[in-house]
């Protein structure tokens, strides 16, 4: 009997000792991976989140240590990127987006985009041995190579260019490498997935913008846009696009995320869904919770004409706090996230996802994956779930720098066989239409 006890101790020993040594293998493993291949994240708004923390000071903000330690303003999240967590998340690329609100239209638009373009140009400067502004694939991995985050700049919204094709091409000589064709609402020539539709997908000059986006080398990005603009888009497109920030639809029914129908085709095309982390995009009951909270939100306090507490702010956010009591959000973690990245891999296939964050830009992150120190756990899950290390090195960034290259080859050939795009919107649109209301 004693040496019955003696070997079931030994048994659990070991089984226990197993069970603690896999997560360390796993691990292991992806710290191995994302050495050698680092993430590339496809969007994150901390230039934005600086403008209006900091007034886009950068003597204001050390991002050398711990922005999470920050105050920041009421109601607002901490900042979720620093220099010192984009080296524990093993970040070697950085897509910068240069956001700004869709409310800022015309001329302002183009000046508000250029400031926030030398914003990002300003952060490189300002930390020389963390930060090297990249261009091209070849700038990725010179700065991978040299121990840098390689800092890319992404414009996010068709608005910013002002329906002019020579702004779009001034944005790509300042050093913008992909455009998203909107942004939460309609542009006059492309429909926003968060509006109601305009055009149905992209108009005359909307399909020129893609054509010359493609002919100089600048990404097509499709988060934001309505699934009828993306069919268009990847109908006229003839370089690889990609999602800088959207999930798989299949899984969150949010207009904001890729129907398996167009996964397929981003496939066909080689382009790469690059996988959101807003809880509301990657989660089902999170999505529905969200949209809960707006309905009771505007029950008690919805300005100019309605609401129980209308004139009543203090009462109104009372009740609405009682009401979060009593109906707490649901959970969402790096599982959640995970889900998107498998679907996606296997509708359109792992050569067609990576990863786009969305922080700064988002309210909250899930559990374990609140800052850009957190990508090993996503990478973790993954593994668990069976991926190879190429697998995770494909989602990393290898998919990414594919895609890249592709859009720069078409481009090399485009330029050297057509002009630059001299049409304007009202020679292929019409005059402009009055809004519908």
């Amino acid at each position: 009997m004693r040496r019955s006890i003696l070997l079931l101790s030994s048994i659990f020993v070991v089984a226990g000792a197993s069970a603690g040594a896999a997560p360390d293998r796993i691990a292991a493993r992806v710290d191995a991976v994302l050495t050698k291949t680092p993430v590339i994240d496809g969007h994150n708004d901390l230039p934005w989140a600086i403008r209006e923390r900091f007034k886009g000071d950068l003597a204001k903000i050390d991002l050398g240590s711990d922005t999470a330690k920050l105050a920041p303003p009421a109601g607002e999240p901490a900042l979720m990127t620093d220099i010192p967590r984009l080296r524990a998340g093993h970040v070697g690329a950085q897509f910068w987006s240069v956001w700004i609100p869709v409310t800022t239209t015309g001329p302002a638009a183009v000046q508000t985009t250029v400031e926030q373009i030398d914003l990002v140009k300003a952060m490189a400067a300002r930390w020389p041995h963390d930060f090297a502004m990249a261009y091209s694939v070849a700038d990725i991995r010179r700065a991978e190579r040299d121990g840098k985050v390689a800092s890319l700049i992404g414009v996010e919204g068709g608005h910013q260019i002002n329906d002019s094709l020579a702004v779009l091409r001034e944005y790509y000589d300042l050093g913008a490498r992909y455009m998203t064709l909107t942004h939460a609402t309609n542009t006059a020539w492309a429909d926003s997935a968060t509006d109601a539709p305009a055009h149905h997908g992209l108009t005359p000059f909307g399909k020129a913008v893609v054509r010359e986006m493609n002919r100089i080398g600048m990404l097509v990005d499709l988060s934001h846009v309505s699934e009828a603009t993306m069919r268009a888009a990847l109908e006229v497109a003839r370089a690889p696009v990609i999602y800088s920030h959207s999930s798989a639809r299949a899984i969150v029914d949010h207009p904001r995320d890729v129907s398996d129908d167009v996964l397929r085709l981003v496939a066909k095309n080689g382009g790469v869904v690059m996988v959101n982390f807003a809880p509301g995009y990657v989660s089902e009951a999170r999505r529905r919770w969200d949209a809960d909270f707006a309905a009771e939100k505007a029950r008690l306090d919805s300005p100019p004409f309605g609401g129980l507490h209308i004139g009543d702010p203090e009462r109104a956010k009372s009740e609405l706090a009682t009401w979060k009591t009593a109906h707490p959000a649901p959970a969402v973690g790096v599982g959640d996230v995970a889900d998107h990245v498998q679907h996606i891999r296997d509708v359109a296939g792992v050569d067609h996802v990576g990863i786009g964050s969305d922080f700064d830009g988002i309210p909250e992150a899930p559990a374990g994956l609140d800052g850009v120190d957190k990508y090993p756990a996503l990478f973790a899950e993954l593994a668990r779930r069976g991926w190879s290390d190429a697998d995770l090195s494909k989602l990393a960034g290898g998919n990414l720098l594919r895609a890249m290259e592709g859009a720069e080859a078409v481009a090399a050939r485009l330029r050297a066989t057509e002009l630059p795009a001299q049409v304007t919107i009202e020679a292929m649109d019409g005059p402009p239409k009055p809004a519908a209301h």
